[in-house]
């Protein structure tokens, strides 16, 4: 966590580019903060406004390198250029996960919601613009592949920011193939097997005390 903006006073001044606006900050900050101070305009009742991450996506630009980031969890520097990226466009994937009754038509509703997961051509540009360095790659083959729980493993820290989305030229939505992993895996396997059996144990004894309580009437 960086430390409040007056115990900043002595640290060495840092002026950087944001959103096309020359920007005092002292170093340590990360760029939101430093956006928020400077009075770059914010969006409220999204993202972390709302206890939700991955709403402040930047693209920044030093010299001549051009990387992506979380503007949260990265610390201002001299010189550097950030642009604020919109909010991401709205899912073109539809589902409800109430619908799926049982787990042996999962597969082929998969490949029927994200046709284009199997198509994946390894350019590895999801992975270079996670900000959280998930092996997204290797989470979308495990989906198409048919292993969701892998893959909802390897997606567990996605703050949704769906930068790899952007990356993406299959237009594959990564993201949103690791939210389903998450969600069909939650949906099926919440509860693990030995709380399972152990909640069967208890209910045919309780069975078994009622019976004996209606014997002795």
């Amino acid at each position: 966590m960086s430390r409040p903006a007056h115990d900043r006073a002595d640290q060495p001044g840092i002026r950087l580019n944001i959103n096309g606006q020359s920007v005092d900050a002292h170093e340590g900050m990360t760029l939101v903060e430093a956006a928020w101070q400077a009075g770059v305009p914010g969006i409220t009742n999204v993202g972390c406004m709302e206890g939700v991450c991955g709403s402040c996506r930047v693209m920044m630009r030093r010299d001549r390198q051009v990387t992506v980031g979380l503007a949260c969890q990265t610390f201002v520097e001299n010189g550097l250029d950030v642009i604020f990226l919109p909010a991401a466009s709205a899912s073109r994937h539809f589902y409800d996960i109430a619908d799926f009754k049982d787990s042996w038509d999962i597969h082929a509703r998969f490949h029927g919601i994200f046709p284009e997961a199997s198509r994946c051509r390894h350019c590895h540009g999801c992975v270079q613009s996670c900000p959280k360095d998930i092996k997204v790659e290797d989470g979308v083959a495990l989906a198409a592949s048919g292993r969701y729980r892998e893959a909802g493993e390897i997606f567990f820290e996605c703050v949704m920011c769906e930068l790899c989305d952007v990356a993406c030229p299959e237009l594959i939505a990564p993201a949103h193939v690791g939210l389903f992993c998450r969600r069909v895996t939650a949906h099926f396997h919440l509860r693990p097997p030995n709380l399972i059996s152990r909640i069967e144990e208890l209910r045919k004894k309780r069975e078994e005390a009622d019976g004996n309580d209606k014997g002795e009437e």
